[in-house]
């Protein structure tokens, strides 16, 4: 599943040709995703500005000028793309291409969902807060309010493996399996490691972890492992910067260490680590 950074390219991506620009068209070529398309759904979007294009968690959200957003969800093997050479109706499209935005930049914006995992509804903007998907989601890692010590009091208590504590949605929002894998790397500490029992310091070098790791692989496009390709086409490249994730058996990277990568499940999830330098 697209995670954080991946999300966050793609929003980045449909800025310029989204932002401030009039849905001319919409065509969905089916009648659901994950969940039905939303009662009218292409007439409550055609002719509507999109004032604001934003990110929470692995949402990708554009605010309307009639008071609503449209909420997207890439699901497992979602994809968006742009096309600048537009034809009308479905000339030019595949069978999974189920979602068209035209427009007024102009552009054509084209959702693509081999698994139909994905997921498009319309809310209320004043009321996303308390709707079921976001009310419960917690803190976005990259905002003001993340750093060490709001991780210190999320964590106080808490009895469940380090790892499954910060993929949990209600302690922070948007972080997913590869991010975390890498963030422990970085800090050296263990993936097994009871949350509430992982020391201070450690976690004064964890959270810093966390956003550079996403800050990161922001700015390489996010990782391209199975289906994730940026607006453009162009695959994304962090995966070729992984230290920890998907290296099992590897040389741990780490100067000076001589382990190597070791994954275990945890919580349905591979986790990789060197239990080597990963001991805090």
């Amino acid at each position: 599943m697209p995670e954080l950074p991946e999300v966050e390219t793609v929003k980045r991506g449909l800025q310029p040709d989204v932002e401030g620009r009039k849905f001319t068209y919409v065509e969905t070529r089916r009648g659901d995703l994950r969940i039905p398309f939303p009662e009218d759904f292409e007439n409550r979007l055609t002719g509507r500005r999109v004032q604001r294009l934003w990110r929470r968690a692995k949402y990708i959200m554009a605010d309307l000028d009639t008071g609503e957003t449209l909420v997207i969800h890439l699901g497992m093997s979602g994809r968006i793309a742009v096309h600048y050479q537009m034809s009308g109706g479905e000339i030019g499209l595949g069978k999974h291409d189920h979602v068209v935005f035209d427009t007024d930049a102009p552009a054509r914006i084209v959702f693509t969902d081999h698994r139909r995992f994905g997921l498009m509804t319309i809310v209320t903007t004043a009321s996303l807060q308390t709707h079921k998907l976001f009310k419960d989601l917690g803190v976005e890692p990259l905002s003001k309010q993340f750093g060490a010590e709001y991780l210190k009091a999320i964590l106080r208590g808490k009895k469940t493996p380090i790892k499954s504590a910060l993929l949990d949605q209600r302690v922070i929002a948007g972080l997913g399996n590869i991010y975390v894998c890498e963030a422990l790397w970085r800090s050296r500490v263990s993936p097994k490691r009871q949350a509430a029992k992982v020391r201070a310091a450690q976690i004064d070098i964890l959270a810093p972890a966390i956003k550079a790791v996403l800050q990161e692989a922001i700015r390489a496009g996010g990782s391209s492992l199975r289906d994730h390709r940026q607006t453009n086409g162009e695959l994304g490249y962090f995966q070729k910067a992984f230290a920890a994730y998907d290296r099992e058996g590897e040389p741990c990277m780490r100067r000076g260490c001589h382990g190597k990568i070791k994954r275990i499940v945890q919580s349905g999830r591979s986790t990789f680590y060197c239990p080597a330098c990963q001991v805090y």
